[in-house]
């Protein structure tokens, strides 16, 4: 399904198909994304949803079709690409600060605008008075906001979010979320984020691009017209939620009708 849009888009996606040696991981995905854009995407396990950001992070290729950022074609990972994991992956040998500028001094970032790069991201993520603390220091929550500013100040043009507050508390999720939307409307990067739940889903994406399994795939691409900033007890929210687990729920009735593909 495609959206006829204006603009270019920065991350295409056609008859993209993964294989791991007997199991097919992704069939035929086809998917724009456009600058700017906030898209989640959404499916049960084993749909291929981490399989498809990976392969948009260049941690694995195509066994057929294309996929290009910026009309390059993905072969590596790369600086253009910030991934946030759901596992922290902080260094914990290093500081909140040390962590945050850890990309931009491998680019040859020093001295006080290097200082000034991570304070500013630090700021962002309303972390600026822990800068000297260690990661086993931190809540988890506020882990995942240093793995947000670390990724933001390598300045990619793409953020990809792989399920990064799976792992929380549902109030610290909201919180997390509340804060992300903040700094998207700040920053404006490009962001795809994976996730299993549907009501984050309506709270943070553009877009809502569902999955389906057995092999993966797209089964749909919902807009979300609701403005920002959302209010989740809203009655258009629990609208488009009903909508989307509508299909969710054909998603998982053909899927347990369906053969699994090897």
């Amino acid at each position: 399904m495609h959206e006829a849009r204006s603009r270019d888009a920065i991350i295409r996606i056609r008859d993209l198909s993964v294989q791991y040696e007997r199991f097919r991981a992704l069939e035929d995905v086809a998917l724009d994304v456009y600058e700017g854009e906030f898209v989640c995407l959404l499916g049960p396990s084993g749909c291929g949803k981490t399989t498809l950001l990976n392969a948009i992070a260049g941690f694995v290729f195509p066994s057929a079709g294309t996929l290009s950022v910026n009309g390059k074609p993905v072969r590596a990972p790369g600086p253009d690409r910030g991934m946030v994991f759901q596992e922290y992956a902080l260094f914990p040998w290093f500081t909140v600060e040390q962590n945050v500028q850890y990309g931009p001094r491998l680019r040859g970032v020093r001295g006080e605008d290097l200082r000034a790069l991570s304070r500013h991201y630090l700021g962002l993520v309303r972390l600026s008075e822990f800068a000297g603390r260690y990661p086993n220091q931190l809540s988890g929550g506020m882990r995942q906001r240093v793995a947000i500013a670390r990724a933001l100040a390598n300045h990619p043009a793409i953020l990809l979010l792989d399920e990064p507050f799976g792992a929380l508390d549902a109030l610290t999720r909201e919180a997390l979320q509340d804060e992300l939307v903040t700094i998207w409307e700040k920053e404006r990067r490009t962001c795809v984020f994976v996730t299993h739940s549907l009501a984050e889903a309506v709270y943070l994406a553009d877009r809502v691009v569902v999955m389906a399994s057995a092999p993966g795939r797209i089964q749909a691409v919902l807009n979300n017209p609701l403005p920002r900033p959302r209010e989740r007890a809203s009655a258009p929210f629990f609208d488009l939620y009903r909508t989307i687990d509508g299909v969710l729920r054909t998603v998982l009735t053909h899927a347990e009708a369906r053969p699994s593909t090897h």
